[in-house]
Order: structure tokens, then C-alpha cells, then sequence
């Protein structure tokens, strides 16, 4: 008589922690709520949340996932919260838009039994309305070695582009992807009202990437200014050559005559 193999008991899904359920870390618990028991934790919490277990801040720390959905300025703080909470074995994640100096705090600040892994999604909720599939993420080994089979779970299960880079790596390119996209819709929204009518395409492609980042938080535009190492060296080019362009055009004669004032 033959002996049915017996079927392994299923593994129990790990837990997952977000603390801060401002827009991206509802955008976050969307999209995991279908893989994981979710639990979440906000000063100022939704009346509900589908798919999560509205809880204070010790029960979510103590998950076995931990993602840290804040701006890089309230990190330090929050660390110093949950830090009694973390469970031997954890694993922390950030989502902040700068990588360097929250890898820094989190590798100074976060206890030596949790295992760190920095994340960047390079979108938000606005670009991630239709889904995230084709999306990218860059993930950041800080502590551990787990960072690949959290690029391979996005990859795979969300469909997600994840790249793995170093914090350094990271902030070089966001200083100029991400902090010369929020320094140009930062002038553009000043400068309103734009025209909306009489546009060309180019125009119209503008418009769309100010209106992706134009209702970030304004700590989001901080973090992205102020935060990055690289950032200051990307501003002072580009003003520097925004300025001598401005110069060159002032300049009266050249190549053509100016052109006669109407009238």
C-alpha cells in the first residue's frame, strides 16, 4: 500500500509593521495587504484602514517586518520609540527619498539583533495611481543580508523594477533625477498661472511631471534639497548655468539684431 507523502505545514506569513500611514504608507499597505497580516501605526490614524490592524506603535514595531514610512527627519525620533519593541531578528525598512544620511542614522540608531534595509520607491502616489508593475525601486543593503530576497519578493510577487545600489549610489543620481525635477516644479508653480490652452506636447509633458510632485509633503522637498550630500554640488550647476544663459541672452548684439518691440 502506497504512503501518501505528507504535506509540509505552510510556513506562517511573516508580520509587517508600517509606522506612518500618511499617502505612502496607505500606497504601501494597498499593495502588500494581499501577501502579509498587516499592522499600522499614525499619530493621527485613519478611522480604517482595508487590510490592516489599526494598532499602537509598540504592537507594530514588534512585527517581524518593520517599514518605517516617514520622511528622513522623523526617523531619529521614531527609532528611539520602537527600539524597545523590535523583535531579535527583525528586519527595519525605510522608504525615505534620500538614502546616505537615513542609512546612517538607522545603522547608528537601530539595535545590532535587526537586520536594515534601505528602500527608495522612485514614485509616488500620484505616478502609481494605475499600479505599480514596471515601477522602479532601488534597495539598499545597510545591515544583513536580506536586501536580495526583498528585491526578488518585489520583483516577482508586485512586479516591481528593483535595482540594488548602495546609499552613495543612490543619493549621486537622486541629486540630480529627483532634486532638479522638484527644484523646476518648485519655480513652474510660483510662476502660475501657466498656460493650459495653446500647449505643445513638450509643454504638456512638462506640466505632468509638476503636477506628479507638486502636493508632495513640503519635508519631502526638504529631504530631496537638504539631505542629500550631492544635492548642493547639482543646484549650484545648474543655477550657475541657468544664470550665464540668462546673461548670454541679455546681451545686446551677437548674432542678430534684437528684435523690435511691437508698436
Amino acid at each position: 500500500m502506497a504512503v501518501r507523502p505528507q504535506k509540509r505545514p505552510e510556513r506562517p506569513r511573516p508580520s509587517i509593521g508600517v509606522i506612518g500611514l500618511g499617502a505612502f504608507g496607505r500606497l504601501i499597505v494597498t499593495h502588500l495587504g494581499a501577501h502579509f497580516p498587516l499592522f499600522g501605526y499614525d499619530p493621527a490614524p485613519p478611522t480604517a484602514l482595508p487590510g490592516v490592524t489599526l494598532c499602537d506603535l509598540p504592537r507594530a514595531a514588534s512585527c517581524d517586518i518593520v517599514i518605517l514610512a516617514m520622511p528622513a527627519p522623523a526617523l531619529g525620533p521614531v527609532i528611539a520609540e520602537i527600539n524597545p519593541h523590535l523583535r531579535h531578528g527583525a528586519l527595519v525598512l525605510d522608504v525615505c527619498s534620500v538614502k546616505v544620511i537615513p542609512a546612517q542614522i538607522m545603522r547608528k540608531q537601530l539595535p545590532d539583533h535587526v537586520d536594515i534595509v534601505g528602500t527608495h520607491p522612485m514614485f509616488g502616489p500620484q505616478s502609481a495611481r494605475g499600479g505599480v508593475k514596471g515601477l522602479k525601486i532601488v534597495i539598499c543593503p545597510i545591515r544583513g543580508k536580506r536586501a536580495r530576497s526583498v528585491a526578488a519578493f518585489l520583483r516577482h510577487e508586485l512586479g516591481l523594477q528593483a535595482m540594488i545600489a548602495t546609499p552613495e549610489e543612490h543619493d549621486r543620481e537622486a541629486a540630480m533625477v529627483q532634486g532638479l525635477t522638484h527644484l523646476i516644479a518648485k519655480v513652474l508653480v510660483e510662476m502660475e498661472p501657466l498656460p493650459r490652452r495653446m500647449t505643445t506636447s513638450s509643454f504638456d509633458l512638462v506640466m505632468r511631471a509638476v503636477d506628479m510632485v507638486r502636493y508632495d509633503a513640503p519635508e519631502v522637498f526638504y529631504a530631496i534639497e537638504r539631505m542629500n550630500p550631492y544635492a548642493p554640488d547639482v543646484r549650484r550647476r545648474f543655477f550657475g548655468l541657468a544664470a550665464e544663459l540668462a546673461e548670454n541672452l541679455e546681451k545686446n548684439g551677437g548674432a542678430s539684431d534684437p528684435v523690435e518691440p511691437l508698436g
